[in-house]
């Protein structure tokens, strides 16, 4: 009879226990959200990004940031460098900037912050805002630009070029200043 009473009251305590815990699905739901939404960090990245199996760019950052939200994105708080590639892997032109953002879902990266690019003849382009459109192979910004060859400088707003900056339009131009070779002359 005692351990019938015995088995009565555990199954009465077990049944108790277990209408106690209740599931709250909206609480469930909050958590789980948070969790998703949380930020993975990386350290001393690099990407590659490839076409036909070539690799036409290489980013490298000391830090990444992803965000996992609705439109998640890369983030490049404290700088980055892309080295873009021709056909045959030489290096073509490289991008660097103090801040970076790459949209992941249609992979377009804007770099803010002392933006230079520089060619393999030695162009230089300073800019505060580009934008690379991978898919598309382009860079442009409609923010006040400066580029830097060996005859000029040439200073305006908006700008549309290819990745290796070989092949650009400045879409404002404001002025032009001539360099001459030897300033002693």
């Amino acid at each position: 009879m005692i351990k019938q009473l015995l088995r009565i009251l555990s199954l009465f305590i077990l049944l108790t226990v277990c209408n106690a815990c209740e599931n709250n699905w909206n609480e469930i739901k909050k958590i789980s959200d948070k969790i998703d939404a949380e930020v993975e960090t990386a350290y001393n990245i690099e990407i590659l990004y490839s076409t036909d199996a070539s690799i036409r760019a290489r980013l490298l950052s000391s830090e990444l940031k992803r965000f996992n939200t609705r439109k998640p994105y890369l983030e490049f708080n404290k700088g980055l460098r892309v080295l873009f590639f021709d056909e045959q892997l030489v290096e073509s032109s490289r991008l660097t900037a103090g801040y970076g953002r790459i949209d992941e879902t249609t992979n377009e990266m804007i770099a803010r912050n002392n933006v230079e690019v520089i060619n393999i003849k030695g162009e230089k382009l300073n800019s505060e805002e580009l934008i690379w459109n991978n898919k598309n192979k382009k860079i442009y910004t409609e923010k006040f630009v400066t580029i830097q060859t060996k005859d000029e400088i040439i200073y305006g707003d908006g700008l549309e070029a290819n990745e290796d900056l070989t092949n650009y339009k400045i879409k404002k131009i404001r002025g032009t200043i001539q360099v001459k070779e030897n300033l002693t002359d």
